[in-house]
């Protein structure tokens, strides 16, 4: 395997100052009105419930928009991805918006060691970021590492079958695997789906599928009790361009017949 945390984190250093002036990310929304919510929590919120007090987690944060909205909604909370170069976006808008979040930067299957064992109330993820582990096994047991006992996890991810298909491809079909797999899918796309006009430099990444029986077993292994499944037929970017539809909410779901595809799902478990 190569060192895919070494790619991968400098194709997030790239993409970080392109996402951060994207109308896409919406930061200027952020300073403008301090109720703003990011799209991504703002679908979210009826299955997140009550956050006020809570102390929280954000595995793999990127530029801190999820972060700061949970922030906004009561959350205690603390930011951990491996971009530096996102980080510094994150901490610019926390700043600049007055939200008191605290961020650090290491690798996810690092954060026990770097956060500590126990202190969390609830352990989030947002869309688009198991992909870029190689082991839903490892990335559970850090979860459950996170977490105090009766503290859940709230994940909302992009579905291993949108995964799995070639988004090239016109109507989409299956290609990649759906199943964890060893080695990564190796992509070199030289544009960033917040700009798709910037040309990157470190345009290469690493990623992995994981199946949905593997992530649920993983966390049953791992200590935690499955609360909620939900899947979605869509999710917060155009994962197939060309053959999705926006809403008013900011979600893409298939244009035509989006029964079709189960695009995200989102999963909440608690600690035993």
């Amino acid at each position: 395997m190569s060192d895919y945390l070494a790619v991968n984190r400098a194709n997030w250093d790239e993409r970080a100052p392109l996402h951060a002036a994207s109308a896409d990310y919406a930061l200027d929304s952020f300073r403008a009105d301090p109720e703003f919510l990011s799209y991504v929590v703002r679908f979210d919120r009826p299955r997140l419930g009550e956050v006020t007090g809570l102390r929280g987690v954000h595995l793999q944060c990127h530029i801190g928009t999820d972060t700061v909205s949970l922030a906004r909604l009561g959350a205690r909370m603390t930011g951990l991805d491996l971009s530096e170069a996102s980080l510094a976006q994150a901490r610019r808008l926390a700043e600049d918006t007055g939200a008191d979040v605290d961020f650090h930067s290491a690798d996810v299957y690092r954060a026990v060691e770097v956060l500590g064992a126990g202190r969390f109330d609830l352990v989030y993820t947002g869309v688009g970021a198991l992909c870029w582990l190689p082991s839903v096994t490892r990335w559970a047991a850090v979860v459950a590492g996170l977490l105090r006992p009766g503290g859940r996890l709230f994940l909302r991810e992009g579905h291993p079958m949108m995964w799995a298909l070639d988004e090239s491809a016109d109507p989409a079909t299956l290609r990649y695997p759906y199943f964890e797999h060893t080695e990564p899918l190796v992509f070199d796309e030289p544009n960033t789906y917040a700009d798709p006009d910037a040309v990157l430099t470190n345009s290469v990444t690493n990623s992995w599928n994981h199946g949905l029986g593997e992530i649920v077993t993983a966390l049953l292994d791992a200590g935690l009790r499955l609360t909620q499944l939900v899947e979605h037929d869509s999710v917060p970017w155009e994962a197939l361009p060309g053959q999705m539809t926006l809403d008013d909410a900011g979600e893409w779901r298939l244009s035509t017949k989006p029964e079709r595809l189960a695009a995200s799902y989102t999963l909440q478990a608690v600690k035993l």
